[in-house]
């Protein structure tokens, strides 16, 4: 089943609310410098957070259906964000420079040379001293009931090295979706273009 048909229903990561790892990034100013490119933005709780609080915010996804229902949710809150359907492996392709991407359970959907690709594709849609925020899956989570990849902090670090990138900081956080009663084992990242 691809992502698009998935978003007929409600998938498991749609939780109707922005992940709380992000909403406590923006209460500590880790995310406050506009504007920003949400990729894989699903239905966009995350960028209409992000809008919310006054920030300027591109959402975009490969899914037209989360697209749709995320243009939706826009207008019936009022919030101004752009979303477009678009392909997280080609970014170059928006023309544009962000002071932050951000991606919430992306990253952990590729496979190895897609890693590469799309290392490549945030640092130039960064501008230099922009910021990469980063969740995905960890390692730590178990693997009993499938679900995506499974990120380690190693892996991490070598898809964003330097000098290209400087890795700030790799922290435990937890992945809200139906399947967790008190959300999945992730790692939220930070990475900064220099």
């Amino acid at each position: 089943m691809s992502f698009n048909d998935m978003y007929g229903g409600t998938p498991p990561w749609d939780i109707g609310r922005p992940q709380r790892a992000f909403v406590q990034l923006v209460e500590t100013g880790v995310l406050a410098h506009n504007p920003i490119l949400d990729v894989g933005c699903g239905t966009g709780e995350n960028a209409l957070h992000f809008a919310a609080k006054g920030l300027e915010v591109v959402g975009i996804d490969s899914a037209p259906r989360a697209i749709a229902k995320a243009q939706g949710k826009a207008k019936e809150r009022n919030l101004k964000a752009t979303f477009l359907f678009h392909d997280a492996l080609d970014l170059a392709s928006l023309h544009r420079q962000f002071a932050t991407v951000t991606d919430c359970g992306l990253f952990h959907t590729f496979d190895d040379e897609e890693r590469v690709r799309f290392a490549d594709q945030v640092w130039g849609a960064l501008k230099p001293g922009g910021t990469y925020a980063m969740m995905a899956f960890s390692d730590k989570e178990p693997t009993d009931w499938g679900g995506p990849r499974r990120v380690s902090k190693a892996e991490i670090r070598a898809s964003f090295p330097p000098p290209k990138f400087r890795v700030r900081s790799i922290a435990d956080a937890r992945f809200e979706t139906h399947h967790h009663e008190d959300g999945g084992r992730a790692y939220i990242s930070i990475v900064d273009r220099p």
